[in-house]
């Protein structure tokens, strides 16, 4: 007993003595984003003051840090002060954060005010309403997520996403479509696994979290640099490899599948690398059931960052992610409620994903830069389906019901220049080059006649196109200090597209006052355009027996977006904020006679109507509603969110009669919350628990016509009364347990968590569908209870 009590003491006293951690960073003007020498940064809550300066580069290294979440301030002459809260410091892997300090008002030499350091301000400082920026950690941190993206923005006022099976962005009523994905300052495609030309969601998310740094997110108003969008935009930016020294992370999770990642320095010019694949777990095992069906998806990427360090006056970077995937289901095989195959039919999906790009960061003088970025990315996907006619019958025969090949190469350029006039005065312009290489082949037999006579639905040419497009995007834009409470941003973006030669211009404005020192009002304008879907413009007519694509001449969907918000800071690490907003929508795509159809409803699945030609811009719509957040960021071992979105959401086809869209969910509600518990014999051990509640309105969909389908062989829908109905409301608890292990040797740490998804087997609907083996509408419910697991190890 007295061996064991000694062993034990001893494992304890060394524990004690061995959990610290490494915390790097640099310090940036927030204004001009160049280096500060000489900044302080200073450790908080500790027992023993801790301390140091940022060098010429503006970096700095605090080592031998107490293990867990610490409070760092960091400071300069001149410049207001920030409270860094909850940096979390490992055994296994050095922390590093990016500071941006903002010039006092005033010219002071000696005062240094404060302002503590908040994540719903977004990292572009010319962004100030509907706006806020996440973190890794908050990705892999809440339940339910996936670790995704996509998924992390449901939790988001404003944001609705009730589908299981897909990680589509509504945003304030908006399609999916109108969502704009940017990587690194340039547009890219839609960074996911299965996805299909024109759409921005699908089932598995290709990006990485693990790479990713705090990035923005913005629901409305868009600064003058973000174009081509009326939904959205995810502005995500890669996070840099550790300097100084070798770092390894290896992974595991349902989802995520198998990871392995590295980084570490690289040259002589204070360079780095950073680069990690994954591979999916389900590819391994031989197994489906994740995601909605019982085939088994194959998908894998790899991304990286390159930074070159210092090239002459400039720092030069190389990214990218490249990604593929598959998946055969196999008729069968399938069961008669998998969401995405059918009972009498063979299908073969493979798609495509890749972005590599080059940034130039160049330093013109102390307050000015010029950032270039030149790129290129891919995304491609075939699907191929083979249906069985006749089935269970003498006649039964199998032919090539369906063929798409698609495939989007885009070469971008990027040149941003930025100048800090004064502390008062902020100025950016730039010019953003998008060429575009379309290829697009659909075939399709779903409702065409028997024209040849050969006992089978004829096999038609939809589309079958080889084309090039050139947008440009020249933008302008400041930001001025105009008091030291209130603050203007305005700017203007232009559009034009060699397609159909159109040119537009979009103001862009916000305002931003300090009413009280915890109470801030925001207002913002923002006119917005985007293209119509591609695989709608290019959509085959024949027009008098020749071949036309009747759609390609069709101009920008516009969007007016208005705005009006309320901040509050209810107490130390409490946040309230209200938002009501109205964005008016018109010259969207609707049929040239009286039709229930419009583009702003597409874009919530895989593909688009085909038969939707000679549209004309006449369409309308509008999205309005409020939206309510309350946020205690974490602190004291807690933290918990609370975010509702109160909308309505309308368009009008050509028949002129104002109807639901199908994203008018009408409300959601989101209710996080989690906790961390610290165990082991120093107490640097974390139990944590994490839960997420959530609850919308049903989407409104178009009813079944049962006889016509019946007749017909294939699903007829009820058009004149185009989402008139409405599904059950959406339910979900989510619940995330585990337990993070700093080891007693140096660079290692283990992460387990087990995550409950739909802990009480909820049944929501997926969709009412007519099932042509049955002649019934067969109700189809989305993914019920599924526990998700995930492992991580860093060193």
């Amino acid at each position: 007993m007295k061996k064991i009590i000694l062993a034990l003491t001893f494992l304890y006293g060394f524990s004690m003595f061995s959990q610290t951690g490494t915390l790097k960073g640099i310090v940036v003007d927030k204004q001009s984003e160049n280096p500060l020498e000489g900044a302080t940064i200073e450790l908080l809550n500790v027992e023993i003051a801790t301390g140091v300066i940022t060098d010429f580069d503006g970096r700095f290294t605090l080592e031998n840090v107490p293990i867990g979440r610490q409070m760092v301030r960091v400071s300069y002459i001149g410049f207001e002060s920030t409270t860094i809260p909850n940096v979390v410091i490992t055994t296994g892997k050095d922390a590093f954060i990016t500071v941006q300090l903002l010039e006092s008002f005033n010219q002071l030499d000696e005062v240094i005010l404060t302002n503590s350091d908040h994540k719903n301000e977004p990292l572009n400082k010319l962004a100030t309403v509907s706006a806020r920026q996440f973190g890794v950690e908050e990705v892999t941190r809440f339940s339910g997520g996936r670790s995704d993206v996509g998924r992390l923005a449901a939790n988001f006022a404003g944001v609705s996403a009730p589908d299981d099976s897909r990680n589509d962005i509504v945003i304030r009523g908006n399609s999916p479509t109108g969502l704009l994905w940017r990587l690194e300052g340039v547009p890219i495609p839609s960074p996911n696994h299965f996805s299909t030309i024109g759409t921005t969601g699908s089932p598995v998310s290709a990006l990485n979290p693990n790479l990713l740094k705090n990035s923005d997110f913005i629901t409305s108003a868009f600064p003058a640099e973000y174009g081509n969008a009326i939904g959205g935009v995810f502005d995500l930016g890669f996070r840099k490899g550790n300097p100084d020294d070798y770092e390894y992370t290896l992974q595991t999770g349902v989802f995520t599948g198998l990871e392995a990642m590295a980084e570490g320095p690289l040259g002589k010019n204070r360079g780095s690398f950073l680069v990690a694949g994954r591979y999916a777990m389900t590819s391994i095992l031989g197994v489906g059931g994740a995601g909605g069906t019982s085939s088994v998806p194959n998908y894998n990427d790899i991304s990286f960052n390159v930074d070159f360090g210092r090239v002459n006056s400039g720092n030069l970077s190389a990214f990218g992610i490249i990604g593929t995937s598959d998946i055969e289901f196999k008729g069968d095989d399938i069961d008669p409620d998998d969401l995405f195959a059918a009972e009498d039919e063979n299908s073969y999906v493979d798609s495509q994903f890749g972005v590599f790009g080059l940034k130039y960061n160049l330093s013109l003088n102390q307050n000015s830069f010029l950032r270039t970025v030149a790129s290129m990315s891919y995304s491609g996907n075939n699907f191929k389906a083979d249906r069985y006619l006749d089935m269970d019958t003498p006649e039964e025969r199998l032919v090539r019901y369906t063929e798409a090949d698609n495939s989007e190469t885009r070469f971008t350029f990027s040149s941003l220049f930025n100048t800090k006039v004064s502390n008062r005065f902020t100025f950016r312009t730039g010019l953003l080059l998008e060429t575009f290489n379309i290829q697009s082949l659909l075939l399709d037999r779903t409702e065409q006649e028997d024209n040849d006579n050969d006992g089978d639905p004829d096999l038609v040419n939809f589309r079958d196109i080889d084309e090039n497009i050139t947008l440009w995007q020249p933008y302008i834009q400041g930001q001025l200090r105009v008091t030291e409470k209130l603050t203007l941003n305005a700017g203007l973006h232009t559009q034009y597209s060699s397609l159909n030669s159109q040119f537009v211009w979009e103001p862009r404005a916000a305002l931003n006052y300090t009413i009280l020192p915890n109470h801030t009002l925001n207002l913002g304008y923002g006119l917005h355009h985007q293209s119509i879907p591609l695989p709608l413009l290019f959509l085959n007519e024949n027009v008098n027996g020749e071949i036309q694509q009747t759609n390609r001449e069709l101009d920008f969907v516009r969007s007016s977006h208005y705005v009006l918000g309320y901040d509050i800071r209810l107490a130390d690490r409490w946040r309230g904020k209200v938002e009501i907003y109205y964005q008016d929508i018109d010259k969207a795509g609707v049929e040239a006679f009286p039709s229930s159809y419009s583009t702003l409803t597409e874009g919530a699945d895989f593909g688009f109507d085909n038969d939707r030609v000679s549209l004309v811009n006449e369409g309308t719509g509008y999205n309005q509603g409020i939206e309510l957040t309350l946020e205690k960021f974490f602190s004291k071992g807690y933290y918990g969110l609370l975010t509702s979105s109160f909308f309505e959401s309308k368009y009008e086809g050509s028949d002129g009669v104002e109807r639901n869209s199908p994203f008018n969910n009408g409300y959601v509600v989101n209710l996080l919350a989690g906790k961390e518990f610290k165990a082991g014999p120093s107490g640097k051990n974390v139990w944590f628990v994490d839960t997420r509640l959530t609850t919308s309105g049903g989407r409104y969909y178009t009813p079944v016509d049962l006889e016509s389908s019946q007749q017909a062989g294939y699903e007829v829908l009820q058009e004149d009364l185009a989402f008139t109905q409405q599904y059950d409301d959406y339910f979900r608890w989510d619940v995330k347990f585990g337990l993070k292990i700093n080891s007693r040797k140096k660079k290692q740490s283990h992460q387990f968590y087990f995550d409950l998804q739909n802990v009480t087997n909820n049944e929501n609907i997926f969709v009412r569908r007519y099932n042509r083996l049955t002649n019934n509408v067969d109700r189809v419910d989305q993914i019920g209870f599924f526990p998700d697991f995930g492992y991580k190890f860093q060193f």
